[in-house]
């Protein structure tokens, strides 16, 4: 099998949870540090697979690996490579195919309910998941792009989820393990502080309360997610 290319856009966002999942089952990744300055390769067929973490910069912003960046998730898209994208990641695909990617009504930080939309394409992901709690921290958001379906949605953010045939874009994060909501928590206190305005955001208390049983259920939708997408990848 061809190895899965993870790209890291800041320190405190790596792979989390999805590296967990891979590793258990023997499924080969390497990790591209872009927060590091590393280059953005420009073959989409080299790989199995791509995956894009989060960040706290915005897919508008000025950064030099985001052009290249947009090119080869076009590129994966045309070669039927899977894409799939966490939070910023998801933004970047959104934008990569034609969407755009623009503020939140509110920021969601924290633990917060995220709905499936009905239909078959979200049915395929989830399967009869109905709704589930996962964790947030944004301030923009992402439109779905031409021939794409909205798979999930929140209360305070319409669109958190899209999937396009084997491409899956996902705005909140199911990628956390209980060190990186810690790490988190303590990294953005004064982001947390200075947005407490928002009905959508959560003290460190909050996020931390419960972890152990929250996650768990967390993972086991991750499970399914990462199931449907790996079962597409290039072998």
């Amino acid at each position: 099998m061809k190895t899965i290319a993870i790209f890291r856009h800041h320190r405190n966002e790596g792979p989390g949870y999805l590296g967990a999942y891979l590793d258990a089952r023997g499924m080969p990744w390497t990790l591209i540090r872009t927060d590091q300055g590393e280059e953005v390769p420009d073959d989409a067929h080299a790989f199995a697979g791509l995956v894009f973490m989060g960040g706290p910069m915005s897919v508008n912003d000025d950064l030099p690996w985001i052009a290249p960046t947009l090119a080869l998730i076009r590129a994966a898209v045309a070669a039927d490579v899977p894409v799939l994208g966490h939070c910023l990641g998801g933004q970047l695909i959104a934008r990569a195919l034609g969407a755009q990617v623009t503020r939140n009504p509110v920021k969601e930080i924290g633990w917060g309910p995220v709905s499936v939309v009905p239909g078959e394409v979200a049915e395929r992901w989830f399967g009869g998941l109905g709704e589930f709690e996962s964790f947030h921290w944004h301030g923009e958001t992402f439109a779905i792009p031409p021939g794409a379906a909205r798979i999930a949605s929140s209360p305070y953010c319409a669109n958190q989820g899209f999937a396009l045939g084997p491409h899956l874009a996902l705005q909140c994060h199911v990628e956390m393990t209980a060190d990186l909501i810690r790490l988190w928590a303590a990294s953005g206190e004064r982001e947390i502080r200075e947005s407490r305005a928002s009905p959508a955001v959560q003290s460190a208390a909050e996020m931390t309360e419960g972890l152990g049983e929250r996650l768990a259920e967390l993972h086991a939708v991750a499970d399914r997610l990462y199931g449907r997408w790996t079962a597409g990848l290039a072998r």
